[in-house]
């Protein structure tokens, strides 16, 4: 099935976010990591230490643009996705959550954005 515009703009919202965290010296350990009942965009490693990094794009920051689109129930399936993620990992590596927001077209990369036992 072909892509929707939309999905193809996430893709590329996507993309800019991994090329601006590679640029930082993050390593890319999965992208697009689902379960059931959540999903991560990007799986990064920041040293010895796991990112899950949420990438949101908005065409403009009307309604709180990006980042206010990371509803609580949104959260909680990170954390879900996250939290089965690491199942299989022993032991545990250190492990944050990031957002890289695009709001019309300006990325900002907000680190430690949720406390990983929310």
């Amino acid at each position: 099935m072909p892509l929707t515009t939309r999905q193809l703009q996430g893709n590329a919202g996507e993309d800019e976010a991994l090329a601006h965290l590679q640029q930082h010296g993050l390593v890319l350990v999965e992208r697009n990591f689902r379960c059931q009942g959540g999903e991560i965009d990007l799986i990064m490693r920041d040293g010895k230490g796991l990112v899950f990094v949420e990438v949101r794009q908005r065409t403009s920051r009307g309604f709180g643009g990006a980042a206010a689109s990371v509803t609580p129930a949104k959260q909680r399936r990170l954390v879900h996705a996250a939290q089965f993620y690491l199942l299989r990992m022993k032991p545990l590596p250190p492990c944050r959550f990031d957002l890289v927001a695009i709001d019309a077209g300006k990325l900002s990369w907000l680190k430690n954005v949720l406390e990983a036992g929310s």
